[in-house]
């Protein structure tokens, strides 16, 4: 269970959701390592596995054979989100770990009325208590990655540098769009975040200059270089930047991690 010193000042949690219904596009990848690269920047962070491969979840070193309450209870049987919510073993970061029960959810939660805002209802009695809450989607875009997009404030979309990198795209972008306009008007998008980058490739280059010409200034400045390390970490249980600080991938999720968080304080300031 989360134990942070709060400070007197209220925290009130930037809500982002990690989605691309496209698989292998580095969207765990991205959730566990940036989660953990915030909280390594003395955020107090909470990932939320929402994918039934809980990938995330074993990522940061959650045994799923032992935990005893997942997302999918917080979705489906009701209970308070607090007992669902585990320690890492880095300071700051805790997590919804998932379960593979969490297949069936969607079934469940026909029966619920209002069961596009089960996650964003769920969200209200934590939100004050992190800077950052971020929720890994499964590759889909079913019910499941629906509450998420409409209980989040911003959507990071991972892009892979390879063959089809923008092929589906339009599709999640259109659930985005509609979305925006029935459920949740303040949602943004955080950010396309291009994963996979080889700069000795060409084709790796094309796809970059083709993303941003598309996205313009929605496209992170950090891009997730191919990084051999970062493959090696979630078999190891920790993110990378617990099994290799100095790695290419532990130093790319801290810039990322950094660029995110000075967007949001500049957005502060504005506002």
């Amino acid at each position: 269970m989360p134990a942070h010193n709060l400070t007197t000042q209220k925290l009130m949690a930037k809500i982002i959701a990690l989605a691309n219904q496209k698989g292998g596009v580095g969207k765990t990848t991205t959730s566990m390592n940036l989660a953990a690269s915030l909280a390594a920047l003395e955020k107090n962070v909470l990932l939320i596995d929402a994918d039934p491969q809980a990938n995330a979840s074993s990522g940061v070193g959650v045994d799923t054979a032992k935990i005893e309450a997942s997302f999918y209870n917080c979705l489906i049987d009701n209970i308070d989100v607090h007992e669902a919510i585990y320690t890492t073993d880095i300071d700051g970061l805790d997590i919804i770990p998932s379960h593979i029960d969490l297949v069936g959810a969607e079934v469940g939660m026909l029966q619920i009325p209002h069961r596009e805002k089960v996650v964003a209802e769920m969200l209200k009695s934590i939100r004050d208590e992190y800077d950052y809450i971020l929720i890994d989607c499964s590759p889909s875009l079913g019910l499941v990655t629906v509450n998420a997009l409409t209980a989040a404030d911003s959507v990071i979309i991972p892009v892979q540098c390879e063959y089809f990198a923008l092929e589906g795209l339009s599709k999640l972008l259109n659930t985005i769009r509609l979305i925006k306009v029935r459920l949740n008007p303040a949602l943004e998008i955080e950010g396309f975040l291009l994963t996979m980058y080889d700069s000795r490739l060409r084709l790796a280059n094309q796809v970059y200059d083709e993303v941003k010409r598309h996205f313009q200034e929605l496209v992170f400045k950090t891009v997730i270089q191919r990084n051999v390390k970062l493959g090696e970490a979630p078999g190891h249980g920790m993110p990378v930047i617990l099994y290799d600080a100095d790695s290419t991938g532990a130093r790319n999720y801290l810039a990322l991690a950094e660029e995110i968080i000075k967007k949001n304080e500049k957005k502060k300031t504005n506002a």
